[in-house]
């Protein structure tokens, strides 16, 4: 018979072994949010939890449960088989720890394969979310990287990722790469699914004797960053980056490739705009039309968003503030690694 399980108990065989979580909701459901790590292998697809659904409001719960078992039986072989590949320890969990999660763990036992439930479900797991959001107590420094908008600050943060620095990729876990142009060929996460991945990552960090994040407003995309990780953002010190303009442009170019979505470019600026001197917002208008494209964002820098940037930068304690300049994104690593040599030589040393 399978057992349940505490998401204390889950949040330690995850820290102190390999363990695989499965999440038997819908593909929809686990799209939104679910236990970051966690795969999905669904009980219903999208349209069949609709079914069933409907016809728990309009029948009744037996008739239900009847479709759901049919609808279970079919595709029992290969929901099995699916539990077969994974050679881990597992868990199965659903939104509350119900119907769902109960049926997908008793049909795996009785196939002989050991499985544990999680108590509560998601549910449970975003109340912990929320608990440990509003503890507000994050204990390593944050040290910010800061430049005008193209200086790269996404792509020197996954490399100083990589080379295993901490890092807390907000915008990675907000699915918002932070412009007007931000959404465009990303999917964005909910707040929930942002805290839920924020919360992991602090977890993670917590021991660390700093970490690394993004100079970043308070809301990124469609989700905002917790209070108190902003204003300790807000009070930390700033690495700000100086490129020359047209290494910025390059940069904005490679990462974004307008040419490949050229409609949702144009959309994106009409948003925006109204907010720039007439004659200038006309011919960044007419640049994106033409597909002249370099002009383009270097008029967007100038006139938009590098005036928002100076304006920004001036509310930044000195002694907290660091200018680097140079002339490429290998300069710009360079620096920021010798930075944080000299800010945390133990650390830096084991890199």
């Amino acid at each position: 018979m399978f057992h349940d399980i505490t998401l204390e108990e889950l949040l330690k065989q995850q820290h102190n072994e390999n363990h695989t979580i499965i999440d038997v909701r819908s593909p929809k459901e686990y799209n939104e949010t679910t236990i970051p790590g966690s795969i999905n292998i669904p009980v219903f697809s999208d349209e069949e939890r609709a079914e069933v659904g409907t016809l728990y409001k309009q029948v009744g719960k037996e008739t239900a449960k009847e479709r759901g078992l049919e609808i279970m039986s079919a595709k029992l072989p290969e929901f099995i088989a699916r539990f077969q590949e994974i050679d881990t320890p597992k868990t199965v969990f659903c939104w509350r720890g119900g119907m769902r999660s109960k049926t997908a763990a008793t049909v795996v036992d009785l196939m002989g394969i050991d499985v544990s439930r999680l108590q509560g479900g998601v549910r449970a797991y975003r109340q912990w979310v929320v608990s440990e959001l509003e503890k507000a107590d994050f204990p390593p420094d944050i040290v910010v990287l800061n430049g005008n908008t193209g200086t790269g600050k996404t792509t020197l943060l996954h490399q100083l990722a990589e080379k295993g620095y901490p890092v807390i990729d907000l915008e990675g876990m907000a699915g918002h790469k932070g412009s007007i142009f931000g959404h465009i060929g990303v999917e964005p996460n909910i707040q929930k699914e942002f805290e839920s991945q924020l919360v992991q990552s602090m977890r993670k960090l917590r021991d660390a004797p700093f970490v690394l994040i993004e100079g970043e407003s308070k809301r990124i995309g469609k989700v905002t960053m917790p209070e108190f990780l902003f204003d300790k953002k807000e009070q930390s010190t700033q690495l700000f980056i100086n490129l020359p303009v047209e290494q910025r442009v390059r940069n904005i170019l490679d990462d974004y490739q307008p040419w490949n979505q050229p409609e949702k470019f144009i959309e994106a600026f009409d948003r925006i705009k109204k907010r720039i001197h007439t004659p200038v917002a006309k011919q960044i208008d007419e640049d994106l039309k033409e597909e002249n494209y370099h002009q383009a964002i270097r008029l967007l820098l100038e006139y938009y968003y590098d005036p928002k940037y100076t304006h920004m930068f001036e509310k930044y304690l000195k002694d907290k503030t660091k200018i680097f300049e140079t002339t490429d994104m290998e300069g710009a690593f360079s620096k920021i690694e010798n930075e944080l040599f000299k800010m945390y030589p133990q650390k830096a040393k084991s890199m």
